[in-house]
């Protein structure tokens, strides 16, 4: 099996080198079957630099030129990878990499066409995790995806399937939506959760809240187009 992890990162000099070995140990099993694309989303600390410093051989960096958002990051990162399976994880470290091999299994020898981790135990802040417990329980009333936990940001898709979605500000969140709505296998899965090690979130609590109600009406009219 071969797949493409996308990672969109900003302002994460103190994580980035740890994710990457914990990504490549925990897939030592796969050898030389994946790629890693990073994309620095215009970061204004020593990101850029520490990244330059890798020296990792299956290691494509590519560098937005302005802030431009983490959908923005990560369509770019699954547009240039090579191949038709896309992992995406966060670069802050609160998503643990040992937890790809047991998705990547899932996805292989089933066939959903969406795989998502769920974070059972969140190590954030009270209001952090009632903001998004409220987000999800509104776009899971109206969307109907099956879906308790949206926004973490480990997931396993199919590329091609993906870049046929119109594409909005936002979209990462919506993937389990997309994918049910157009009559695609999904899949959900406990995955483990870590405080964030160094570092801070980029995302406004309430504004991420407020956008992704917003968008709600965006997906609707998506799925009723198809």
């Amino acid at each position: 099996m071969f797949f493409s992890i996308v990672i969109p990162v900003y302002n994460e000099q103190d994580n980035i080198t740890i994710l990457l070995n914990e990504i490549n140990l925990s897939l030592v099993n796969y050898k030389n079957n994946y790629e890693i694309i990073i994309v620095d989303d215009c970061s204004t600390d020593n990101t850029k630099q520490v990244l330059k410093n890798i020296k990792i051989s299956n290691i494509k960096l590519i560098q937005n030129l302005k802030n431009k958002g983490q959908s923005f990051s990560i369509r770019i990162g699954i547009e240039n990878s090579k191949y038709n399976t896309i992992v995406t994880i966060d670069g802050d470290l609160q998503n643990n990499p040992a937890d790809i091999p047991k998705m990547l299994l899932l996805y292989e020898e089933n066939d959903f066409k969406l795989i998502g981790g769920i974070r059972a135990k969140r190590k954030d802040s009270l209001v952090k995790v009632f903001s998004s417990y409220l987000a999800n329980l509104i776009r899971k009333s109206i969307l109907n995806d099956g879906c308790i936990d949206t926004g973490c940001s480990l997931k396993i898709f199919d590329k091609e399937i993906f870049l046929t979605f119109p594409f909005f500000d936002g979209i990462h969140r919506f993937l389990p939506a997309l994918f049910s709505g157009f009559g695609y296998k999904t899949f959900f899965i406990d995955v483990d959760h870590r405080k964030r090690y160094k570092g801070i979130s980029k995302y406004g609590t309430f504004r991420r809240l407020i956008w992704g109600i917003r968008d709600i009406n965006k997906v609707l009219k998506i799925i009723k187009n198809k």
